[in-house]
């Protein structure tokens, strides 16, 4: 594994600020295979947790990009676990966020929420200082087609866990709904999904979209009027709603090396065009490099809502 391999970033977060990412998974290990998923299909679809980085190592490597990112005068708002995979997968999650809390940058865990029915799981989310919980779905038939789980998961048992742990948990909680037309977004799935997430009484409800290329052609975003109605419904049982709708800007950092730097980036970030443009002139370099790594087939590109988006091409 390369230096800062581990590590990608920062980049601009619609939620966290400029958040500096850290991929504990190796790609795609996860619980789900999202319809959506901005990264590929799951090739590893699994619900037992195992370690997979040392801690140490992110430790070393997440400092030691923190360093350079300070002697660029780059700030970072947050370290963020959100990697190929379902970061709670990772065994070592709660140890690592312990060894990073010294380096005094707040950590943050983007979960699916599959999980949390582990006693392990809960433990360790309650290290980080913000962790948003994804809630797609409230009905069983409508998580499937959304999520498409693994076999051994339950959604009720998900849904106990997840108010389990919002009882306990001292950190700041959020919630993610990632809405696709003609699959969650009738009034009724959206009410429920809102009435569910009332119930977890989190800091902040997301309302999210694809925005970036998603592994089914057809989980595209829903209609504006529809995006106006789920609004309404998740304000009328919570406080704070946010909506997740719009591009979060190409604010992408470079550190050392432009062609590790982007594909590291990219591997769970794709960016559009403009975006890797604007990386490449920060960097001094040209689009010969985007052409050379495409030709190698270390680069992939595709087309969503007429913009042209760059994304790491995976070792099969």
């Amino acid at each position: 594994m390369s230096k800062f391999d581990i590590t990608f970033g920062p980049v601009p977060s619609r939620r966290l600020g400029r958040s500096l990412g850290v991929n504990n998974i190796p790609p795609k290990i996860c619980s789900y295979s999202c319809i959506y998923c901005q990264v590929g299909g799951t090739n590893a679809l699994r619900i037992d947790r195992q370690p997979f980085y040392e801690p140490e190592e992110i430790r070393r490597e997440v400092e030691g990009r923190l360093r350079r990112l300070e002697e660029l005068g780059e700030s970072v708002d947050y370290l963020a676990f959100v990697p190929d995979g379902e970061p709670t997968l990772d065994s070592n999650l709660g140890r690592t966020i312990d060894l990073l809390r010294p380096l005094g940058v707040k950590t943050a865990v983007i979960s699916n929420s599959s999980l949390l029915w582990m006693e392990s799981v809960r433990d360790d989310l309650a290290r980080a200082d913000w962790v948003s919980l994804k809630v797609d779905a409230a009905s069983a038939d409508v998580w499937r087609r959304v999520n498409r789980p693994h076999r051994g998961l339950e959604l009720p048992v998900i849904h106990e866990a997840m108010f389990r742990f919002a009882g306990e948990y001292r950190g700041v909680l959020v919630t993610e709904t990632m809405l696709i037309r003609g699959v969650n977004d009738s009034p009724d799935q959206v009410e429920e999904a809102a009435c569910l997430v009332e119930r977890l009484q989190p800091a902040k409800a997301y309302l999210s979209i694809p925005t970036r290329p998603p592994l089914e052609r057809w989980a595209v975003p829903p209609d504006d009027d529809v995006l106006t109605m789920a609004w309404q419904v998740f304000s009328r049982h919570l406080a704070d709603v946010e909506c997740l709708f719009g591009y979060e800007g190409d604010a992408f950092t470079v550190t050392g090396n432009v062609g590790e730097d982007l594909l590291n980036i990219v591997a769970v970030h794709p960016m559009r065009e403009e975006a890797v443009r604007k990386f490449l002139a920060k960097a001094g370099a040209d689009w010969a490099l985007i052409d050379k790594l495409v030709s190698h087939g270390r680069l992939r590109t595709a087309v969503y809502e007429g913009q042209r988006y760059y994304l790491r091409r995976m070792a099969k």
